[in-house]
């Protein structure tokens, strides 16, 4: 099965969008990431099995294409997460916070929680996407949000004082 690429980019260019975001930290680099990932996705011969399989191989090469630019040698490495948030609109100030602290857990914590959270995959699937267990996947849920737990509780009793 294939479909038409600008039919993909679409449908799918915010969620890629979000999960190169989470690696990269860039809007720069995300958007640069997403435009290569529906290249490679114009180019490959690969047949899909079907729309859901299309969706988590696009995700897949995103989250490769984005860490392949964060080990980049020529890499800046500028603070361009505040630039960005600034830019968009929250409904609360709770939910800025809360981008911003899962943007600051260590990656393999972020991308699981933006694919069960925001991506609403399965563990299942996420272990599939990621190529690891089903049981990896559930670790890096628990510790994820156990860390989100932890520095969302310090940051409201900062609040307090």
């Amino acid at each position: 099965m294939r479909l038409q690429t600008e039919e993909l980019m679409e449908k799918y260019k915010d969620n890629l969008f979000a999960v190169a975001f989470n690696i990269c930290k860039s809007q720069a680099d995300a958007d640069d990431v997403v435009q290569d990932t529906f290249l490679q996705y114009h180019t490959t011969d690969k047949q899909f099995e079907s729309e859901q399989h299309i969706k988590a191989w696009l995700i897949r090469v995103t989250i490769n294409k984005s860490k392949n630019k964060m080990t980049a040698f020529w890499r800046r490495h500028s603070d361009n997460l505040d630039d960005y948030i600034e830019t968009l609109a929250f409904e609360t100030p709770e939910s800025e916070n809360l981008l911003e602290q899962v943007m600051s857990l260590k990656e393999k914590y972020r991308i699981v929680i933006h694919l069960f959270y925001y991506e609403d995959y399965s563990v299942r699937e996420i272990s599939e996407i990621l190529n690891v267990s089903e049981s990896n996947v559930k670790v890096r849920l628990t510790r994820g949000r156990t860390m989100l737990k932890r520095l969302l509780k310090e940051e409201w009793n900062d609040d307090d004082e």
